[in-house]
C-alpha cells in the first residue's frame, strides 16, 4: 500500500495533548476508509504536525482526516522508507 506523509500548519501554535485527540480520532474513523494512521510528530511552537499514513491514496488520507476532526493536511507527499 502507498505510505504518505502529510503535513499540518496550525497558526498560533498546537498543543501535543490535542494532536494525540486528533489521532485518536483518526484511529476510530479509519477502517473503513482502508487507511491506517502509523505515527505522528508534532512542533508545538510551531504549529506544525507531520503525519505518516498508510493510505490507496491521498485522498483517503486526506477523507479520515476530514471525517475524524476537519484537520485536513495542507500538503501531503508520497513516501518511501530506505534504511
Amino acid at each position: 500500500m502507498p505510505r504518505f506523509m502529510d503535513v499540518h500548519t496550525i497558526e498560533g501554535g498546537v498543543s501535543a495533548a490535542d494532536v494525540a485527540g486528533a489521532h485518536q480520532a483518526d484511529l476510530a474513523t479509519q477502517g473503513p476508509h482502508g487507511v491506517s494512521y502509523l505515527k505522528y510528530w508534532v512542533d508545538e511552537q510551531a504549529g506544525k504536525i507531520f503525519c505518516l499514513v498508510d493510505a490507496p491514496d491521498a485522498e483517503a488520507a486526506n477523507t479520515v482526516h476530514r471525517e475524524a476532526h476537519g484537520l485536513v493536511a495542507d500538503e501531503i507527499y508520497p513516501v518511501s522508507e530506505h534504511v
